[in-house]
């Protein structure tokens, strides 16, 4: 069991997840300058309810499945900005939380096992031409390769890579992204991402 600060987003982080971050709030800035100085990871959290920047009157409710993320780059454009670029590491469950006197949650987790590296199964092969397409034509718009949502290198025939990265992408709620993050069973995660797919009939 462990300790590790929080960061509620109107988001969800999954393994492997791409994360840019503009963090202003005093309460998020000691917290990255700490992680940046002893290279630990901070734990994201999808929010259900209040808002990412701090509101008095407002409290703070979130999942209780979530993401570590790994700070790889940042920069500081001006004083009182960082600009962060993060990835998403092991998936964790909140055990249980509290909120410090300055605003910053933290939280005592446990870590999720990490996804099975399985194939692709056959019937499920239509997710990775449609994940592949996207990205295609993403590198024909000449769109940078930071400003593209999904971080190389592309595990295309890993299920639980590209049910993640379809959880990413897809709109959809915040209850639905938990769900799918929650599974421990990678071929599950990617069939109902099918599932969503269809009803967009995109597949």
């Amino acid at each position: 069991m462990n300790s590790i600060p929080l960061f509620p987003l109107s988001a969800a982080l999954f393994p492997d997840g791409r994360l840019p971050l503009q963090i202003f709030e005093v309460r998020y800035l000691d917290m990255v300058r700490k992680c940046i100085a002893q290279g630990s990871a901070f734990g994201v959290v999808a929010l259900t309810n209040g808002h990412e920047v701090r509101k008095p009157g407002h409290q703070e409710h979130f999942v209780a499945v979530g993401t570590l993320a790994q700070i790889q780059t940042w920069s500081a454009p001006a004083p009182g900005l960082l600009q962060i670029s993060c990835m998403g590491t092991t998936r964790f469950r909140v055990l249980s939380k509290e909120q410090l006197k300055h605003g910053l949650w933290v939280a005592q987790v446990e870590p999720l096992e990490n996804d099975q590296r399985i194939p692709v199964p056959e019937e499920l092969r239509n997710t990775v031409a449609m994940l592949m397409n996207l990205l295609s034509s993403l590198k024909n718009e000449a769109v940078a390769e930071a400003d593209i949502p999904v971080a190389s290198p592309y595990r295309l025939d890993d299920c639980g890579w590209v049910a993640n990265r379809w959880s990413e992408i897809l709109p959809m709620n915040v209850e639905q992204k938990q769900r799918l993050l929650a599974l421990d069973n990678p071929v599950l995660r990617l069939e109902l991402v099918q599932d969503l797919l269809s009803e967009r009939g995109l597949v």
